[in-house]
């Protein structure tokens, strides 16, 4: 678990409060009242709609590294993406360092993407006719950055994550680890205070993976983020995270520290999420006796 420093955490930079958000069919806007407990049920059994996120409320800390775990279909990467609106909400609030990212103009939000939040996804997003060291300068670019500037800033990322080296390959040349490692570099070098992570490790093999969260983990040591990283798999969020939150059919069912969790389920189903970690534990602990 990475532990943060402790005057960072007590600042909140990311507040969400009453977040819903509701799929209908081609992506027709619909009027809902998410107060309407009757007009929820009949969006749940209408199968031209899909409720995925249902009220969630939290909050992240300055420097923490802040984890959503859930099973596929559990909401997790729909929340993500609400707070850079990839995905517009239906209804709710989300401040960033106490900014309201619904209120913006769309204007206002390509600004606040470039300067404010920044995201790796899981499958890279690289732009492969473009060198390694040309896609992580791609942002500084599009900010106005000088050629000079951007390139100097964009070999201090890649030799942050250990890239050096391999900034006028092509990223068909690298391997899947790699790319990543490009994905982290890109979102480093907008020298955003958030970083964003859905699921960057979970098409990776797993000696590559756990190389990859170790290296997120010094990263994190060293530069102190506010990171909100989504995942499903309980062995990475127990060893990067300063606090998790479990998600089950688009709402949070417990948040709290991981070991915290694992201790003391809130209910059956986070029981069922954390037993085997739980069993493997308690085998390691009569093991050292």
């Amino acid at each position: 678990m990475i532990q943060s420093q402790n005057n960072q955490k007590l600042e909140t930079v990311l507040e969400i409060k009453d977040l819903w958000k509701v799929y209908a069919r081609n992506n027709v806007d619909i009027d809902v009242d998410v107060k309407n407990k009757d007009m929820i049920a009949q969006l749940d059994k209408s199968e031209d709609t899909i409720v995925a996120i249902r009220g969630i409320s939290l909050s992240v800390r300055r420097g923490e590294f802040f984890v959503i775990m859930g099973l596929s279909g559990s909401g997790k990467s729909t929340l993500i993406r609400c707070i850079l609106r990839l995905i517009e909400p239906t209804s709710g609030e989300i401040q960033v360092n106490g900014q309201e990212v619904m209120a913006l103009s769309q204007k206002e939000l390509i600004e606040f993407r470039r300067k404010h939040v920044a995201m790796v996804f899981q499958h890279y997003g690289l732009l492969p006719h473009k060198t390694i060291l040309q896609n992580v300068a791609f942002g500084l670019k599009l900010q106005g950055i000088s050629k000079k500037e951007g390139e100097e800033r964009s070999r201090s990322a890649l030799n942050h994550v250990g890239l050096e080296g391999w900034e006028n390959y092509y990223p068909h040349s690298l391997s899947g680890g790699m790319r990543q490692r490009v994905g982290i570099a890109r979102a480093l070098v907008m020298d955003a205070p958030i970083l964003l992570m859905d699921e960057p490790f979970s098409g990776l093999d797993p000696l590559i993976k756990r190389e990859m969260q170790d290296e997120l983990a010094r990263l994190q040591q060293e530069l102190h983020k506010t990171i909100f990283f989504v995942t499903h798999d309980l062995d990475e969020a127990i060893q990067l995270g300063d606090r998790m939150a479990i998600m089950k059919n688009g709402t949070i069912v417990q948040t709290g520290r991981p070991t915290h969790i694992l201790a003391n389920p809130a209910d059956s189903y986070v029981a069922r999420f954390v037993q085997d970690k739980r069993h493997q534990l308690e085998i390691a602990n009569k093991e050292s006796f």
